[in-house]
């Protein structure tokens, strides 16, 4: 089996991950500087170099430089020389980079049904009220063939729900004018954040995340996520919707012998922080049944406790560095986390997880059988690529030469619901000011089914579309298969 080099334990036995097991999903885990993100980024480089495609999201705008090789300094010559690495040599990945405001990387994007109205509403901090009104026009939308891509859709949406709220009762409850007005300042504020961008065409192809490059390399998808990190609940949104799309797209497979994309979830706790119960239940599911799937999730995060248990015991590779024990509380966090490994008889868990040095880790890894290792004391291995993030000029040229120009960068906007229901108002206008048709007193009463209007033949042709491959794209796409929903 494929192994993936982590570094050596204190005896100089070689930490290997076997690439095999890595859908098992993983965590790394410590506080900041001690040396997280080159683990991060010489798993990703190692698992690109074994055919596997990589996603993560750059927080902190270093990571970019996994698209160039390294120039190791001292520092990195002696801890290659520590290890004894032998065939240390410096090199760059195939790196794309993502970007949700389509500045620093091709520009992401998802249509407002594919988001959904679960994520929505917990984007928007709706209350249970106005969660329900959420999920009502979303099934409105639905029954009426109405495509919501954009966030001009979905106010269009709401403005005739709201205004129409007396004939949708009957069939989809009350739908309180003061909810939807509640919902539309909320959208309001995303827009202010900048977060419509994320929403229309086109939306990204997850085929463009699953690619390997001319050599057999898995490419390396950097999300730049700098930007988002003052708006936690964009980024956690963002990160799960994608998720949620691989699970749903993606076919089963079984174990592989590699999998079929690893995906990083930098600050995890961002996720779990911000998320209500409902959507934790679901992210749970997710978890464990994407693995199926091909799909490996490492979550990086300063503290084990930060991702919660039911989460935390599906992670089978886990990376630990250093913890800090300044409070009572730290004290107990380093105790939870010394129980989290399988024991070592020769290692002092606890106490080690308050003296590792930076670029030391505590690792477990699970083995063929898919049993978690005794934990060791480990030197990682440094990347071969740069440590910092490239200059504007290099990721400009990197740009340039990307096999996604030009794909993703003018976006899109077709017809939709803004469209339609704007055709609906303009009819519902002119019709009354239409001449009545002149009619003798004695003329027989007509008979049978009055011809269509404007508004009944709109919403037909709409329906139509519901049977068709662009119909079928109407209903919520995240967490739709796990909430019973259809695509």
């Amino acid at each position: 089996m494929t192994t993936l080099s982590l570094g050596a334990s204190a005896a100089g036995v070689p930490v290997d991950l076997l690439v095999g097991m890595a859908n098992r999903h993983g965590l790394i885990a410590g506080a900041t500087g001690t040396g997280k993100t080159v683990t991060l980024q010489t798993l990703a480089e190692g698992f690109s170099r074994a055919g596997v495609p990589v996603f993560l999201a750059d927080v902190k705008g270093d990571l970019s430089g996994l698209a160039q090789a390294a120039q190791p300094g001292e520092r990195i010559l002696a801890r290659v020389a520590e290890l004894g690495i032998t065939d240390y040599a410096p090199r760059a990945n195939p790196v794309v980079f993502w970007d949700l405001y389509g500045k620093a990387g091709h520009p992401v994007r998802a249509t407002v049904s594919d988001l959904g109205p679960l994520l929505l509403a917990s984007l928007l901090e709706l209350n249970d009220t106005q969660t329900g009104v959420l999920y009502a026009a979303f099934k409105v939308a639905d029954d009426q063939g109405l495509l919501l891509l954009d966030l001009k859709d979905l106010r269009s949406l709401l403005a005739w729900v709201a205004d129409n709220s007396a004939t949708l009762r009957g069939q989809y409850g009350n739908l309180s004018g003061a909810s939807v007005a509640a919902i539309q300042r909320q959208l309001l504020v995303l827009e202010a954040d900048g977060a419509a961008l994320f929403f229309g065409e086109p939306a990204l192809d997850l085929a463009d995340l699953t690619r390997t490059d001319f050599s057999g390399q898995g490419v390396i998808s950097v999300l730049d996520a700098t930007a988002l990190m003052p708006r936690p609940r964009l980024y956690a949104t963002f990160l799960l919707w994608l998720l949620a799309e691989l699970f749903e797209r993606l076919p089963e497979v079984g174990d592989l012998d590699r999998p079929r994309l690893v995906f990083f979830f930098d600050e995890a706790h961002l996720l779990f922080d911000t998320a209500p119960k409902a959507l934790l239940e679901k992210i749970e599911q997710v978890v464990r049944l994407i693995r199926s799937k091909g799909v490996g999730i490492y979550f990086v995060s300063q503290n084990p406790q930060d991702i919660p248990d039911p989460v935390l015991g599906q992670l089978g590779n886990r990376v630990q560095h250093a913890l800090r024990a300044f409070t009572p509380r730290d004290r107990a966090a380093v105790r939870a986390a010394a129980q989290n490994f399988r024991a070592n008889p020769g290692l002092d868990v606890e106490s080690t997880l308050t003296e590792l040095a930076i670029g030391e880790a505590l690792v477990s890894v699970l083995d063929a059988r898919g049993m978690p290792t005794p934990v060791e004391r480990t030197l990682i291995r440094p990347p071969q690529s740069r440590l910092g993030p490239l200059t504007p000029a290099e990721r400009t040229e990197h740009m340039a030469r990307s096999p996604l120009a030009g794909r993703y960068d003018t976006p899109v906007d077709r017809e939709s619901a803004h469209e339609l229901l704007a055709a609906r108002t303009s009819a519902a206008v002119v019709a009354p000011a239409a001449a009545p048709e002149p009619r003798s007193e004695t003329a027989a009463p007509r008979r049978g089914r009055e011809p269509d209007t404007l508004l009944e033949t709109t919403a037909k042709s709409a329906l139509r579309a519901i049977g068709s491959q662009l119909g079928r794209q109407l209903v919520r796409g995240v967490l739709g298969s796990l909430l019973g929903g259809r695509r």
